[in-house]
This record gives structure tokens, C-alpha cells and sequence, in this order.
């Protein structure tokens, strides 16, 4: 048997059987106007059914809060239109042999007045902070919070009557949940704020009760990162045990799955352990997990110091990856760029062929429009 093959035996994860272990991860696309997925968006998703993937994990959608939308042209995740368009997506991925999952989100401060649809609505976070220290927007009241945890039940309800295998909470990269979690945005003297444990209580409101809206059976996965996209070096945990604890009580709130967002899967989250961020949420919480971080490429898109010009990355070897699935560090592997340039890759790589990202650049800005 080939090393690859490894990554494409079928998978059961709790409630969630799946044909491989290659994931889609979720890619921003802004390629919906009017917030209405297209009949472009069912064939970027149904390409990727049909190229292997086991698991599409959509790009970010906003829940039904007037503050949930911090870009243009993003798919909303409620409504009538919006619904309707989505359920053309996961018809057209069921049919090509996938399984799919929303992404649904918050973006929180991140938010500016003006995008559609909100309007001159600011940016909702728990203490009207996107970066430390700088108030832009609303501090969150209890009847705040109490909206956006109803928005975020009434949209996995609405994902499962729509026909999805799964959800995903984006509680990562410094959008509203993460923005909770984090104590740079976090300043709150209430049951929201102080220590990490009662940072986590908005999140865990929101999973407790998506968990009631779509019953015991219906998988959730929660990502969430160390870094935020304000501080690459932001560290919610410094140790195993703080991780632990901050992970435990989300897997027993109702979490499946743990999708855990690094910029390198290779990279070791602890000192004194190659494990890394996935590799340790699986063996904290007994929960499956997702990696994710240049998956089939030798470099993170982004410079060390933070945002600026993209860079470019060259296809990489997956022997480091293999080995890591081969010892079970992790479940499942989400693929980023690679997908994007090259809806076939996940076959590709299980027909043994060598994926170059050059020659899909063409392709991957013709996929995005």
C-alpha cells in the first residue's frame, strides 16, 4: 500500500463518516452578490466534491445579526434567497460524493458601518475593541449577546433542514467569539470577561444552545486559533494544561470535532512536544481534530511580522504530513491554496501525480470569479 493512502481510507468521526481524511478548509471568497450564493458558488463547491475532497468546509457565512457582516459581497446565512442558494450548493456536493459543512460567523469589531447588509450598524465586541487598546465600535450588552447566541442556533437549525453534514463555528482569527476569548479585546468586569474560563461563557452559550437547536446526532465542529489576524504572536494558552482546560469545557458543551488553525502544521505548539495544535486538542479532550496550516506548500502566504504583500509558496513534500497521520496525531487534514488553485488536487494526490501550483494560477483566478 502506497504512504498516501493513509489520507484516503474512509474516516468515522463520532457522528460523521466521511470517504477520506481530506477536508476542504474555509476560504473567504466574496464572490456572492447580494449575499446570495450563485449558481457560480455550486460549481466552485461541486468541483471540489468531484475532485476528492471528503469534507468541504465552506467559506465564512454570517448569521442573521445586523453586525455579522464585515465584507461585501460575503453569503449571508438566512433568508429566504440565501437559504435557497446554499441548498443548491450541497445538492451539487452530495451529488458528486462529498459531504459539507457551513462555516458560520461574527465577524464582530472587525466591522466597519457601511457593508451591506447592516449599514450604518458599527462593530459589535465584547468590549467595542478589534485591536487592544482601541475602542471602534459597540460594547456588547446582555441583550446583545442573547441575540447573536439565538442567531447562532437558528442558523445550524437552518443548516440542518438545508441537508448539511455538519456545522462549523469560526471561533478563531479575531472575529466576535475569538474577540470573547481573547483578553486583548476582552475588558469586561461581567461574566463575560476576567480569566480564560470566563471568556469562554459567550462560546459556550452559542455551542450549548446549536447543540439544542439540531439535537445529539448532528456533528459541530468549533475552530479556533491561538493567533489572531490583529497579533500573530497572541497566545490564548501557554501551556498543555491551560489549553486543556480551555478546550474540555467546549467538548463537553457539545463540540464534535476540533478544527484547530495554525500557519504551519509542522510547527510544535509546546516546548518538549512535536505534537501541534491539533495533535494536542485530540489527545486533551479525546475529541477528533482537524489540522490545518500550508498543507502541500513550503511557506505560510503571510510574512512573520503580520499582514502585508501575499507571498508566493512552492509545492512541498507530504512526507511530514503522512507520518503525522500515520501515528493519529490528528483526524482529519485541511487543505487551504492548494484546493484553490487545483480543485482536482485531493485525486491527484491519490493517483500518486505531483501537484504544481504554478500551473493552476491561471485556473485559480478564473475559479474565483
Amino acid at each position: 500500500m502506497d504512504r498516501v493512502d493513509t489520507l484516503f481510507k474512509p474516516v468515522t468521526l463520532g457522528k460523521l463518516t466521511l470517504k477520506n481524511r481530506i477536508a476542504m478548509a474555509p476560504m473567504t471568497r466574496t464572490y456572492s452578490p447580494g449575499n446570495v450564493p450563485n449558481d457560480l458558488v455550486v460549481d466552485y463547491y461541486r468541483r471540489r466534491a468531484e475532485g476528492g475532497v471528503g469534507l468541504i468546509i465552506t467559506e465564512s457565512t454570517f448569521v442573521n445579526h445586523d453586525a455579522a457582516s464585515g465584507y461585501p459581497n460575503v453569503p449571508a446565512f438566512y433568508g429566504e434567497d440565501a437559504l435557497a442558494g446554499w441548498k443548491k450548493v450541497v445538492d451539487a456536493v452530495h451529488a458528486a460524493g462529498g459531504k459539507i459543512a457551513p462555516q458560520l460567523w461574527h465577524v464582530g469589531a472587525i466591522r466597519r458601518p457601511g457593508v451591506t447588509p447592516g449599514g450604518d450598524t458599527p462593530g459589535y465586541s465584547p468590549s467595542g475593541m478589534a485591536f487592544p487598546g482601541k475602542v471602534t465600535g459597540h460594547a456588547m450588552t446582555q441583550q446583545d449577546i442573547d441575540a447573536v447566541v439565538a442567531a447562532f442556533a437558528q442558523a445550524a437549525a437552518d443548516a440542518k433542514a438545508v441537508g448539511f453534514d455538519a456545522i462549523e463555528l469560526h471561533g478563531a482569527h479575531g472575529y466576535l467569539i475569538d474577540q470573547f476569548f481573547w483578553d486583548g479585546t476582552n475588558q469586561r468586569d461581567d461574566a463575560y470577561g476576567g480569566d480564560l474560563a470566563n471568556r469562554s461563557r459567550f462560546a459556550l452559550e452559542i455551542i450549548r444552545a446549536v447543540r439544542a437547536a439540531v439535537g445529539e446526532d448532528f456533528p459541530i465542529i468549533f475552530r479556533f486559533s491561538q493567533w489572531k489576524q490583529q497579533d500573530y504572536a497572541a497566545r490564548l494558552c501557554e501551556t498543555p494544561e491551560a489549553l486543556g482546560a480551555f478546550l474540555t469545557p467546549m467538548a463537553e458543551a457539545g463540540v464534535d470535532i476540533f478544527h484547530c488553525s495554525t500557519r504551519r502544521f509542522w510547527e510544535p505548539e509546546f516546548e518538549g512536544s512535536d505534537l501541534n495544535l491539533a495533535g494536542w486538542a485530540r489527545k486533551l479532550t479525546g475529541k477528533p481534530s482537524i489540522t490545518v496550516g500550508s498543507v502541500g506548500l513550503n511557506a505560510d502566504f503571510l510574512p512573520e511580522d503580520g499582514p502585508a504583500d501575499f507571498k508566493a509558496a512552492e509545492p512541498a513534500s507530504l512526507d511530514k504530513l503522512l507520518q503525522r497521520v500515520e501515528r493519529d496525531e490528528f483526524d482529519l487534514v485541511a487543505v487551504g491554496r492548494a484546493l484553490i488553485a487545483n480543485p482536482d488536487w485531493a485525486n491527484q494526490v491519490a493517483a500518486g501525480q505531483v501537484t504544481n501550483l504554478a500551473a493552476y494560477q491561471k485556473d485559480m483566478l478564473k475559479d474565483l470569479r
